[in-house]
């Protein structure tokens, strides 16, 4: 199966969400599942766990459809409206009568980070600390010897994808580089962010910064690291403390390679390659060792359940101490270049696209063994979906959930009135 670019991707998925592709994540093939992963899915059995007001049944059964047509194992979804959880299910799919998914269930999410990241650099700039004009290399003391355009990325061409890395002409850094940058820099493995920042700063960039979109991993992990450079704390303690903590998110952490935390879920993939953390050159599985989790903290490495990203997004609904109207603007304001034939564009961490009566704004996520889609829409509907398997051969495509969840939504014909956030949070 051929995958498809984020702009086809975006043509090709969306309804009103306009659903962009998954960043195409690392080389490898796949036939299909093998005899024993049918028989294995031949034996499964569905399960549902926590709560959902009466009258949502749609969702269920797209949940169920989605992920037994994909033999996906462990899934979960959040619904809010109008700032009330309306929903909160954990899913599994699986012939392993111990393995539960609970609504409390973290997941690695993915890029589902980003917008995180650009809340936390939002509020850097509301507070005085950060201008959207200042420039990454000077912040970060990166090297412009090899590319003096590299002065012109600015704080707000990162966070808009703007700032001249294509990994559709330049492989993704913060991927597949790892042996490389290790050989080229003289270092064993693993290597650390410092590691790729010098890499990558004595190379040329593939577009002159601002004249281009391209998604790029590499500049939401600088935006990490100024986030870092600017408060003096890890990027992971500003976060919790300036971002999630206001919105009372305390199940939210950094993820791991090789191990779990408590109540994650297991990740599958067909992938296997060579580790990140060693010199051994041992096979693993993708999900366990072939990329280095912690390199993507602030472009990848969270861990959440859906209903704290639906949680999360509510900032962006107004009305918390996180981030002003002002920066709810800046956040989906349309960017110097990147806007589609159809009207969507990268915002400050966000999918954006303008619809009768207000704006769709979303996000995806995928990693080997992670699938996941935020998604906020006009009419004061949020939903997160998470999964811990991504398309991969020729499965069905991912993509589809995008307008099946929206046709869910559409469906149902009265929405209840209470609210399960005091159960959870």
């Amino acid at each position: 199966m051929v995958a498809l670019s984020r702009r086809d991707f975006g043509k090709a998925a969306g309804l009103t969400a306009g659903l962009t592709a998954a960043p195409a994540l690392l080389a490898g093939c796949s036939s299909g599942p093998s005899k024993s992963a049918q028989a294995v899915a031949a034996a499964r059995s569905w399960r549902v766990s926590g709560k959902a007001l009466a009258g949502l049944g749609s969702f269920d059964s797209t949940l169920k459809s989605f992920m037994q047509e994909r033999n996906v194992t462990c899934g979960q979804l959040a619904v809010v409206r109008k700032g009330k959880l309306v929903l909160s299910r954990g899913y599994t799919y699986s012939d392993d009568s111990g393995l539960t998914t609970q609504p409390t269930s973290l997941f690695r999410i993915a890029s589902l980070t980003k917008p995180v990241t650009a809340t936390a650099v939002l509020r850097l700039v509301q507070d005085g600390k950060l201008k959207l004009t200042d420039r990454a290399a000077t912040l970060l003391g990166l090297s412009t010897t090899a590319d003096p355009r590299l002065k012109d990325v600015t704080v707000l061409r990162l966070l808009q994808h703007l700032g001249g890395w294509d990994r559709d002409i330049t492989p993704d850094p913060m991927y597949r580089l790892d042996a490389k940058i290790a050989q080229t820099l003289g270092v064993s493995l693993p290597v650390s962010q410092a590691n790729i920042m010098k890499y990558v700063s004595a190379q040329k960039l593939d577009h002159a910064p601002g004249t281009q979109y391209a998604y790029s991993n590499y500049g939401f992990q600088l935006l990490g690291r100024i986030i870092e450079k600017v408060t003096g704390k890890k990027y992971e303690d500003y976060v919790q403390q300036v971002v999630l903590g206001p919105r009372g998110i305390t199940r939210m952490r950094q993820g791991r390679s090789l191990t779990k935390t408590t109540g994650e879920v297991p990740y599958y993939s067909t992938y296997s390659g060579a580790t990140v953390f060693d010199n051994s050159g041992k096979t693993v599985p993708y999900p366990y060792g072939g990329f280095n989790l912690e390199n993507m903290d602030s472009h990848g490495g969270w861990l959440a359940t859906a209903m704290d990203l639906t949680r999360f997004a509510g900032i962006y609904d107004g009305g918390t101490s996180v981030l002003s109207s002002a920066s709810i603007k800046q956040a989906f304001a349309k960017p110097e270049t990147g806007i589609n034939d159809d009207g969507w564009y990268y915002g400050c961490g966000w999918d954006v696209r303008p619809v009768t009566g207000g704006l769709n704004t979303w996000h995806t996520g995928g990693l080997p063994g992670t699938f996941t889609l935020m998604v906020r829409r006009y009419d004061g509907l949020t939903w997160a979906a998470l999964f811990d398997q991504r398309q991969e051969g020729d499965a069905p495509s991912d993509g589809a959930l995008d307008s099946a969840l929206h046709k869910a939504a559409n469906a149902v014909k009265t929405w209840p009135t209470g609210d399960l956030t005091s159960t959870y949070f």
